[in-house]
């Protein structure tokens, strides 16, 4: 099996894979002043959880949208499984053609994320992926990642509007009984969720529009379940979409691993 980890700006979500299955995958904070002893002891514990020992692991890959950690996160990898890993960027390949401006600066989740929708789904598909920020990809059906959107993810649009407005607060997030709200607490339960659902569907059609037809539509992300079952689409929502990533390019670049 191969340790994976995707490293984003609130959580890490960590899980062991192999060709048969997910053995687990679990979620910790985001924390950029620990050190990498801190990260290793962390990691240990949640491989010890799952009755995992370092000697079944025979290689890692990380993917990371917070540069200044990926180093420290390599350590710590280093520390409990004694084997490099890989680090999804420039100079591994993924098979995936990217049509952008600045192909560099698509962010590794976006391309883990486009690898397995497109392989465990088909293309052309439109990935959403619901974190701190929500981002929408596109795969077109020849396969190459053509771009996407990204905007503001539900507890980021929450903070913003309970710590800049005086009459507005935290609320859950969860679906309100109408999408009229009668009041404060449910017209901003309706407002960020079945407003994203909305903003979801809207930008689907438009994508579609562009591409001239129409594309499947896989939801990941800690926050998909809340909004993907307010969306008018069908879209089918994968817990699992960025390991199943990583292993595919993990596979891709073996030799380089081992």
């Amino acid at each position: 099996m191969i340790l994976a980890i995707d490293m984003g700006n609130t959580n890490i979500v960590i899980g062991c894979i192999d060709d048969e299955r997910i053995y687990f995958e679990e979620r910790l904070s985001t924390d950029r002043v620990k050190t990498a002893l801190e990260y290793a002891i962390g990691f240990k514990t949640v491989l010890e959880l799952h009755d995992i020992r370092a000697e079944e692991i025979r290689g890692a890959i990380i993917s990371s949208v917070v540069p200044q950690l990926t180093n420290v996160i390599k350590m710590a990898v280093e520390k409990i499984v004694g084997k490099t890993p890989l680090v999804v960027g420039p100079g591994l390949k993924t098979g995936l053609n990217l049509h952008m401006d600045n192909p560099k600066q698509v962010g590794s989740d976006l391309i883990v994320d486009a690898v397995a929708a497109s392989h465990e789904y088909g293309a052309p598909v439109i990935i959403v992926d619901m974190g701190t920020a929500t981002t929408l990809s596109v795969v077109d059906k020849n396969g190459v990642y053509q771009g996407g959107a990204i905007l503001a993810g539900l507890r980021l649009s929450m903070e913003a509007l309970s710590s800049r407005t005086s009459q507005l607060f935290n609320v859950g997030l969860e679906m309100p009984p109408h999408a009229i709200g009668k009041n404060t607490a449910d017209c901003l339960k309706s407002g960020i969720v079945m407003g994203n659902a909305a903003c979801v569907d809207g930008m689907i059609d438009r994508m579609e529009d562009e591409l001239g037809y129409r594309c499947k539509v896989v939801a990941t992300g800690g926050l998909a379940h809340v909004v993907i079952p307010e969306c008018r689409h069908e879209i089918v929502i994968d817990d699992n979409l960025l390991l199943k990533g990583l292993k595919l390019i993990y596979d891709k670049n073996r030799e380089k691993a081992e």
